[in-house]
């Protein structure tokens, strides 16, 4: 997995590529509870790139989720791909996370 980051409009993007399992949550968990006490205030996880999640990768979104919420940081996802779209809805993630069709869309929700 690989994590681009960068900002537009004091909205920081966490651009996640590959694929989000046990050997690779880490890395995505981190690098958000970085971006957390370096100040960021809204967050958008673009995952057009990430092709596969384990049910360890969405317990580290459902980590992320709750630090965001304890340090009061706006969080959205936004573009996935069928097979991550599926496994957000059948863990019932889309009824508690901000979830958008793109990037553009979550851009503009988060303004």
């Amino acid at each position: 997995m690989h994590i681009e980051v960068s900002a537009q409009d004091g909205i920081t993007i966490l651009k996640v590529i590959g694929r989000m399992d046990a050997t690779t949550v880490a890395e995505f968990t981190e690098e958000c509870q970085k971006q957390i006490k370096n100040g960021s205030g809204r967050f958008i996880v673009d995952l057009a790139g990430l092709e596969y999640i384990s049910s360890a990768g969405l317990r580290g979104i459902l980590t992320i989720g709750k630090a965001c919420k304890a340090a009061k940081a706006a969080l959205a996802f936004c573009a996935m791909q069928a097979m991550v779209a599926d496994m957000f809805k059948l863990s019932g993630f889309t009824s508690i996370l901000t979830v958008y069709a793109s990037l553009e869309e979550a851009l503009a929700g988060m303004r």
